[in-house]
């Protein structure tokens, strides 16, 4: 459905008159610890699978077949191949 600039523009105002006179009830506050210590549980996650990746890549470069690099990751050397290996064009 579209909407004129003008339209826009006063959403746009409301949203930030409700921003500024939000208040929190008590109830409704975080610790923003848990949240922190997802993020970094996330980018430790990430860093940890392009560590893989690149282990991956360095095995296979060294003629290990999927099987044992698959072995090694806990999974068949054909699930290790179509995560890891060169993406397929579609």
């Amino acid at each position: 459905m579209p909407r004129t600039v003008q339209d826009i523009l006063d959403h746009a105002d409301e949203l930030a008159q409700r921003f500024e006179n939000y208040e929190p009830a008590p109830g409704e506050e975080r610790d923003p610890r848990a949240f922190a210590a997802l993020r970094d549980a996330v980018l430790s996650r990430s860093e940890a699978e392009r560590s893989v990746k690149a282990a991956v890549d360095d095995a296979r470069a060294d003629g290990y077949s999927w099987e044992l690099i698959g072995s090694l990751l806990g999974t068949t050397g054909e699930a290790a191949r179509q995560r890891y290996g060169a993406k397929q064009e579609a």
